[in-house]
C-alpha cells in the first residue's frame, strides 16, 4: 500500500471511530440535555449496578485482550454501555455533563505534544539523536536499550511521562530502522521507565499531580471536617516531599527492573548492530537547521513552562494550555498557510480511546464499582489491631492500587482514592498519619500503571506511535514484560514502605540507615546490570574501522 493510501485510510478510519463514539452516545444524552439547570447527580443505584458495572469493565478487557476489535472501539462501546446504565437506572447524564468526564487535561497535552513533536521530526533531529545514543552504546543493543531508558526516566520525572514518550519514542523508532532493530522491545521498555522514574516526583505521572494539588496544605484547609476529625493541614504535602518520600523507592527499584527486563527481553534486546558512526552522522544529521532553531526555541520555553507551571498558579497556566498554546505558536512560525499535514499526524484513534476510557471508568465510578474498592479498604483497615493498622494500610493501598490501577486507568482510580485517604487520616479512632497513606498511594498508582497497556496513559501513547509505525503492540505483548516488572518494583517498594513507615524504630537514624544502604546497594549493581547481555567486551571497538552497511 502507497504512503497516501496509507494515509488516506487512517483518516477514514480516525473519521469513521470519531462519528460512531459521538452520534451513538448524543442520541442518548442530548435528549436530557438542558432538561434542567441544576447540576446532575446520579440516582440512587440498585443492588445490580456493582455487578453490571464489573461486567461492563470485563467485557471491555476482554475486547481488548483478545483482540476482537480495536482498543478505541473496545474503549467507545465500554463508555456508551456505561452512560446507558446509568440512563436505564434512572435520570442519566446529559452531553454536557459526560464531556466533563474526560480529563482534558490529558487530551491537550497529546494533541499539543503530536503536533510539536511532527513539526520537530522534519527537522532530522530525531535521527541525530538516534545516531548519538548508538554512538555512546559502543555498538550493543542492551547499552543503547540502558542509555535510552535512563533518558526516559529522568525526563519522566522533571516534565511528566506522556510528554516524554511522545518525545522519545519517534527517536527510537528512528534508531530501529537505522540499526535495522524490532522497536517493539525498546519502546516497551521505555515505558516502563516513563512510569518508574515519573513516579519519583510530583509533577512526574498524572496520579502524582491529583495526589499532590488535591493534598495540599491549602486544598486540605478547604476541606469540610466532621466533627471530632483530625484537621490535616499541617499533614499537607508539597513537591519536596514527593522527591524525600517516593523517590528513594523509584531509586531502590530501578536497578532491579532493569536487571529483570534484561531477562525477559533478551531475545530482542541482545546483540550488536556495527555501523559507521562518521558516515550514519553524515546521513542521518540535521536537514533543516532554520526549522530546528525555531521549533527548537519554542519546544524549550514550553519544557520551561512545564516547570514553572506548578509555582505560577493561574487557571489558564496547566500542562495543557501550554502544550496547545506551543503547538499554535509553531504553527504560526513554521508553517502559517499548512496546517493540515501537521495535524494529520495527531494520533486521533489514541484520543478516541482516552475519551471513551475516561467516560467508561466514570460511568463505572457512578455505578458504585470503584467506591466498593475503596470501602473494602477502607472496612478492612477499620478492623485490624491498632498496632498493625498502619503496616496494613500502607500495604492494602499499595498493593489494590496497582492491580486496580493496572486494570482501570490510574487517573481516575487516584482521583476516587484520594478521598478516601483523607477520610482515614482525618479519623481519630483509627489514628493514621497522612503521609504514609498518601505515598503507598502514589508508589502503587504509578508501578502498577506497568502492569497492562492501558495501565497508564503512557503506555496507551506509546502504543500509538507504535502502531503507526506499523509496530503494533498487543494487550498480551505489553503484559507479558509489563506485569511481572510491576511485581518486582511493587514487591521492592513494599520492603521500603515497611521499614519508613509501618515499623516503630527506637531510632529515627535507623530506617534512614537501612534505606540509604538498599539506595547505595541498588546503584552499585548498575555497573553489572549495565554490562552487554552477551559479556562480550566491546570497549576496544571502533565503528570507523568497519564498512558502512547501508540501510
Amino acid at each position: 500500500m502507497s504512503d497516501n493510501s496509507a494515509t488516506v485510510s487512517r483518516s477514514v478510519i480516525s473519521f469513521y471511530l470519531s462519528a460512531f463514539f459521538v452520534c451513538v452516545i448524543s442520541p442518548i444524552t442530548v435528549s436530557a440535555a438542558g432538561s434542567s439547570g441544576e447540576a446532575w447527580a446520579p440516582s440512587e443505584m440498585p443492588n445490580w449496578a456493582v455487578p453490571v458495572a464489573l461486567g461492563i469493565l470485563v467485557a471491555v478487557y476482554a475486547l481488548i485482550v483478545f483482540e476482537v476489535v480495536h482498543r478505541a472501539l473496545a474503549a467507545a462501546v465500554g463508555g456508551i454501555a456505561a452512560v446507558v446504565s446509568l440512563h436505564v437506572v434512572g435520570d442519566g447524564p446529559d452531553l454536557s455533563v459526560i464531556m466533563t468526564w474526560i480529563d482534558w487535561e490529558t487530551i491537550g497535552l497529546l494533541i499539543g505534544m503530536m503536533v510539536m513533536v511532527d513539526i520537530l521530526s522534519k527537522t532530522g533531529l530525531f535521527e541525530w539523536a538516534a545516531v548519538q545514543a548508538y554512538a555512546q552504546s559502543g555498538g550493543s543493543i542492551w547499552r543503547l536499550t540502558f542509555i535510552l531508558c535512563m533518558i526516559t526516566a529522568l525526563f519522566s520525572a522533571l516534565l511528566d511521562n506522556v510528554t516524554t514518550i511522545l518525545l522519545i519514542v519517534p527517536v527510537t523508532i528512528q534508531i530501529s530502522k537505522v540499526l535495522d532493530l524490532e522497536p517493539v522491545p525498546l519502546i516497551i521498555a521505555e515505558v516502563m521507565f516513563s512510569n518508574i522514574g515519573g513516579a519519583a516526583t510530583q509533577i512526574g505521572d498524572p496520579p502524582n499531580i491529583i495526589i499532590g494539588a488535591q493534598l495540599s496544605p491549602s486544598a486540605l484547609n478547604d476541606y469540610p471536617y466532621a466533627v471530632g476529625e483530625i484537621n490535616l493541614m499541617s499533614q499537607g504535602i508539597g513537591f519536596t516531599d514527593f522527591i524525600i518520600h517516593v523517590a528513594p523507592a523509584v531509586l531502590i527499584a530501578m536497578i532491579p527492573a532493569f536487571w529483570l527486563l534484561r531477562i525477559i527481553e533478551k531475545p530482542g534486546l541482545s546483540g550488536n548492530r556495527r555501523r559507521n558512526v562518521d558516515l550514519l552522522r553524515i546521513q542521518y544529521g540535521i536537514k533543516d537547521v532554520a526549522l530546528l532553531k525555531k521549533s527548537g526555541a519554542i519546544l524549550i520555553g514550553v519544557i520551561v513552562l512545564f516547570f514553572a507551571h506548578s509555582a505560577l498558579h493561574h487557571p489558564l497556566l496547566s500542562v495543557a494550555t501550554i502544550a496547545l498554546g506551543g503547538a499554535v505558536l509553531m504553527l504560526l512560525v513554521t508553517s502559517p498557510h499548512r496546517v493540515e499535514e501537521q495535524l494529520d499526524s495527531v494520533e486521533w484513534t489514541t484520543i478516541i480511546f482516552f475519551a471513551g476510557l475516561f467516560i467508561m471508568i466514570h460511568g463505572l465510578e457512578y455505578m458504585g464499582l470503584i467506591n466498593q474498592i475503596a470501602d473494602l479498604i477502607s472496612d478492612t483497615i477499620s478492623r485490624t489491631s491498632e498496632g498493625n493498622r498502619l503496616m496494613v494500610a500502607v500495604l492494602l493501598l499499595l498493593w489494590v492500587s496497582a492491580i486496580a490501577s493496572a486494570f482501570i486507568d490510574n487517573i481516575p482510580y487516584t482521583a476516587t482514592m484520594v478521598p478516601v485517604v483523607i477520610k482515614l487520616a482525618s479519623d481519630p479512632e483509627l489514628g493514621l498519619a497522612l503521609g504514609p497513606l498518601a505515598w503507598a498511594l502514589a508508589l502503587g498508582a504509578c508501578l502498577g500503571g506497568n502492569g497492562t497497556i492501558i495501565g497508564a496513559s503512557a503506555n496507551v501513547v506509546a502504543a500509538g506511535l507504535a502502531e503507526d509505525s506499523g509496530n503494533d503492540i498487543s494487550f498480551n505483548r505489553f503484559f507479558r514484560t509489563g506485569f511481572p516488572i510491576m511485581i518486582l518494583t511493587l514487591l521492592i517498594s513494599t520492603v521500603y514502605c515497611v521499614v519508613r513507615y509501618a515499623i516503630e524504630w527506637s531510632n529515627n537514624a535507623i530506617p534512614v540507615a537501612i534505606i540509604t544502604l538498599l539506595i547505595v546497594g541498588s546503584l552499585a549493581l548498575t555497573p553489572l546490570v549495565y554490562k552487554d547481555i552477551e559479556s562480550i567486551d566491546v570497549s576496544d571497538f571502533d565503528p570507523s574501522e568497519l564498512d558502512f552497511e547501508a540501510e
